[in-house]
């Protein structure tokens, strides 16, 4: 029983700490490489720049792409619409606001770094 009490203590503890571990820049990144089995930059692209998702032909033969929308200046409300109600072919996510937060702070620094990137650039 006190070896069980300390786990749960110890367990406590850790989720207390989370923070410490990994951050928040990071966590987003994790979650946008692969939310709940099921990634994000296939279709968003790397830095949610959007990409094709597919070609395809409809029933007239006519060829069709399907792709997924850049989500790089998207608001965080935005965002949280999308991703919890699915919109499109886009699949329902069912993520907490921690990580939609985590995973909006993500796009909007790893965008903010490419754009710096450019700017720096001398031609």
């Amino acid at each position: 029983m006190t070896k069980r009490i300390f786990i749960v203590g110890f367990l406590l503890l850790l989720s207390l700490r989370a923070e410490d571990f990994i951050s928040n820049y990071e966590y987003g990144q994790m979650l946008y490489a692969n939310p709940r089995g099921v990634a994000c930059i296939p279709c968003h692209g790397e830095t949610g720049e959007g990409r094709k998702i597919v070609s395809y032909r409809d029933d007239d033969g006519k060829k069709r792409e399907l792709y997924g929308a850049d989500i790089r200046r998207v608001s965080l409300n935005d965002m949280r619409r999308a991703i919890r109600n699915g919109p499109g072919v886009m699949p329902k996510y069912f993520l907490t606001d921690r990580e939609i937060e985590a995973i909006y702070e993500y796009i909007k620094t790893v965008n903010d770094s490419h754009s710096r990137d450019i700017d720096t650039i001398e031609w």
